[in-house]
């Protein structure tokens, strides 16, 4: 099954990735990938969907979804390095997947991050991901019901 970015949430202040699945009177209903366990967040906390976030490049930005592509062809079936890796290796690997990132504005502990997202969703959902034109089908097909 292809991974919608949109529906895959970073929550400020709680570890790991969730999966949107409802609006609730008082915030969003979410799972997390890991252990699968649902949970309310309130309207105060700081949700951010994964197709909402880019990597601060020399031309601009790229979308976070590109940056996993190029990860992905740089690493084959292999793990990103760990969160817990030192700046030097993660460095290194970042020179590999995304030449062109901007040294003085993605810092070591975003590249923490990213190479964190990115394991969780290889082994808790998948690295093929929806296609614009995929979800509005979906979409288009769960209104229908």
């Amino acid at each position: 099954m292809k991974t919608d970015l949109t529906k895959i949430l970073s929550i400020s202040g709680q570890n790991g990735l969730f999966l949107y699945i409802s609006q609730a009177r008082a915030g969003a209903i979410v799972e997390a990938l890991a252990d699968k366990k649902r949970s309310c967040f309130g309207m105060n906390s700081r949700l951010t969907t994964l197709a909402d976030i880019s990597i601060y490049t020399e031309e601009g930005e790229t979308k976070l979804k590109e940056v996993f592509l190029k990860m992905k062809d740089v690493l084959g079936d292999a793990d990103a390095p760990g969160p817990k890796s030192s700046a030097d290796e993660l460095k290194a690997f970042f020179e590999k997947a995304l030449p062109d990132y901007d040294r003085s504005r993605f810092y070591v502990s975003h590249m923490k991050k990213v190479v964190d997202w990115y394991n969780t969703l290889k082994k808790y959902a998948s690295l093929d991901f929806a296609e614009e034109t995929e979800k509005e089908q979906e979409t288009a097909e769960e209104e229908q019901k």
